[in-house]
């Protein structure tokens, strides 16, 4: 494992070299853009994920130890998720870019593409689109607002089944282990399934991993998954849709011929559907889970089943299932600290912060001179000069330990110390202390736009995007208020 030593980019693959992310973009059907796949460096998938910090998995993932997903950011500042597989998974690199180059070559809106992959060293990684609005298994058995509405649960079984027979047209005919944990909401609220089921059965890992009770018959007695048993796979989604909770398919099918539907519906859906519509769909799902193979429809007959149960297609899908929608637009009024702050530029928001210095809050430094001079004030002021030495060498370790002295002793709290804190904690790796700075900052100083633009910057580290939008425009805003009263 260990000698393989060379980087990503020297193993050889199926694919060209493309150009850099944000020069190569791939159309999708509904106008998106995705960057076309490409093969990382381990160094940038790192610092992506602030080192594979554990604070950046991805909760509801569906992926089970040794394999994690981590939410990162790349330095073009797109969200994504970063797959990241056990040592023992891929032992041969060239097999896994081989594999990877194979499902990035897979488009389709209604798939969480695959963007890029990395195989340096021990590593395996893949990385793919950043789904915001968490999976199925999550809206259906662990809502907290309301349970997903009627239409929403037939709109999920619609696209999936649109990109399943996508891939199956594209040659990608198996769809490794299809559950609720597969499907994933995107910024939009629309359904799309994971590319990683796309991947091959890895050496560490079973195609089928979840309860034996909702395994193909055939993988069951073979061991081997077959193209129909990705139909009996979404057949066991369908009953997740209907029921609103895991219900084995023996006893649904049970149910099924003892025609009490109604057993097998979610009591939460009263009201919401018609009786044909919810008998369709149970007949369609008690298809898909016919024991012997040939028995299941193609997914061209599922399309057609399910594409007259849709009744309300105008209604967006956050609308339906309630979710916020913020348009993501950056202020016209962001000074050149804020849009470094946009672009998370810790180098350029270093060196404005020292070259502002302190004149932002120059009335409360002045407070100093009208205090009664004592050995307190003497050790301050040494602690402040510290603080700012190995502020101004880089050495911010050393300025986080000066300035958080410097904080207990200081009658009057700076904003400035706070900022520089917070972008010292940064540089460390350490968001959510730069966080809790920057919002010091902001009581000390309620409208100071720098306040406002490091909580922004330390929210986007955190990858709370809407929340880091929000404290830019009050940054802008703020600006636009100072620069008024000047000209006044």
């Amino acid at each position: 494992m260990g000698c393989f030593q060379s980087k990503t980019v020297n193993v050889k693959s199926t694919i060209e070299e493309p150009p850099k992310e944000d020069d190569s973009k791939t159309d999708l059907a509904n106008g998106d853009q995705v960057p076309a796949f490409k093969e990382f460096a381990l160094a940038d998938l790192r610092a992506a994920t602030n080192g594979f910090s554990s604070e950046l998995i991805v909760s509801e993932s569906g992926e089970k130890a040794p394999n994690i997903v981590y939410r990162g950011k790349l330095r073009s500042n797109r969200l994504v998720a970063i797959k990241r597989f056990s040592k023992q998974s891929w032992p041969d690199p060239h097999q896994f870019v081989a594999e990877a180059a194979g499902v990035g070559k897979v488009r389709h809106k209604r798939l969480v593409n695959l963007i890029g992959c990395c195989a340096e060293g021990d590593e395996r990684l893949l990385v793919a689109e950043y789904m915001p609005n968490d999976t199925l298994s999550k809206h259906l058995f662990h809502w907290e607002k309301q349970p997903l509405p009627w239409e929403m649960r037939v709109r999920v079984a619609y696209h999936i089944a649109q990109v399943l027979d996508h891939c199956n047209a594209e040659n990608r005919k198996i769809y490794h282990d299809l559950n609720a944990y597969r499907v994933l909401f995107d910024e939009d609220g629309d359904p799309r399934l994971s590319s990683f089921g796309l991947m091959k059965n890895s050496r560490d890992g079973k195609s089928y991993s979840t309860n034996l009770a909702y395994t193909p018959p055939e993988f069951m007695r073979t061991g081997r998954v077959i193209a129909e048993s990705v139909i009996y796979s979404y057949g066991t989604v369908l009953l997740d849709l209907l029921s609103g909770k895991h219900i084995p398919p023996s006893h649904a099918l049970d149910l099924i011929r003892g025609k009490n539907m109604l057993l097998l519906m979610d009591s939460s859906l009263e009201g919401q559907y018609a009786d044909e519509d919810a008998t369709a769909l149970v007949e369609l799902a008690s298809t898909c889970l016919q024991y012997e193979a040939k028995d299941r429809p193609d997914f061209k007959f599922i399309l057609n089943a399910v594409l007259p149960l849709q009744k309300q297609g105008e209604v967006v899908s956050y609308v339906l299932m309630g979710l916020r929608k913020a348009p993501v637009v950056l202020p016209t009024m962001l000074s050149p600290l804020g849009k470094a702050c946009a672009r998370m530029d810790l180098t350029a928001v270093y060196d404005m912060l020292l070259k502002t210095g302190y004149k932002d809050e120059e009335g409360a430094e002045n407070e100093l001179s009208f205090q009664e001079w004592t050995q307190q004030v003497q050790d301050m002021l040494n602690t402040k000069k510290f603080g700012d030495i190995a502020f101004r060498d880089k050495d911010f370790k050393s300025a986080i330990d000066c300035y958080s002295k410097l904080v207990s002793m200081m009658p009057v709290p700076s904003g400035t110390v706070f900022v520089r804190r917070a972008l010292a904690y940064l540089m460390n790796g350490q968001p959510e202390l730069a966080l809790r700075d920057a919002m010091q900052a902001q009581v000390c100083l309620p409208e100071w736009p720098t306040a406002f633009y490091m909580q922004a910057l330390a929210l986007s580290k955190l990858g709370m995007e809407i929340d880091a939008q929000d404290m830019l425009n009050d940054g802008a805003s703020f600006e636009a208020k100072k620069q008024n009263s000047w000209r006044n």
